[in-house]
């Protein structure tokens, strides 16, 4: 807005402004919706009446602490690959990140995830199966150097 049609400009040495008499206008304060002065001279009723108004309290974990797995059993497993006419499976493309043994598998898979239980090894192996797992288990490394060594 130009300046030489603000309302200040216009009305330079009149009293009221355009408001009427004297004190009209005036004494307005804050609007209901403002909230203003909460931290200065209104924070008695704040800590009175809205103890959580600043919600301060605790901390807040890192993100990097607060990772979710998502899991899949070998039963879950077992339905999804009957429908399925291949061997191997990616379930890392498919959003899981761990493999668990609850259940039984009924054929022998490839299975690429990114981390697996010891029993669920176990059980994949016994079916005939084989596992990838981007973090390799201490056990499994020590029995490869082992058969390594003989």
């Amino acid at each position: 807005m130009p300046t030489n049609q603000r309302k200040g400009r216009k009305y330079r040495g009149s009293r009221t402004h355009g408001y009427g008499k004297v004190g009209q206008h005036r004494d307005q304060g804050a609007k209901p919706n403002r909230k203003c002065g909460r931290h200065k001279h209104k924070w008695s009723y704040v800590i009175r009446y809205f103890p959580d108004y600043f919600q301060k309290k605790g901390f807040t974990c890192p993100r990097s602490l607060n990772q979710r797995t998502k899991t899949i059993s070998l039963r879950e497993l077992d339905e999804i690959t009957k429908q399925q006419t291949t061997q191997t499976i990616d379930l890392d493309s498919m959003g899981y990140t761990k493999l668990l043994a609850t259940g039984k598998l009924t054929r022998p898979l490839t299975i690429k995830i990114a981390s697996s239980s010891k029993a669920a090894i176990t059980k994949i192996k016994a079916a005939g199966g084989q596992i990838q797992t981007e973090t390799e288990t201490d056990a499994e490394t020590e029995e490869a150097e082992e058969k390594e060594e003989e």
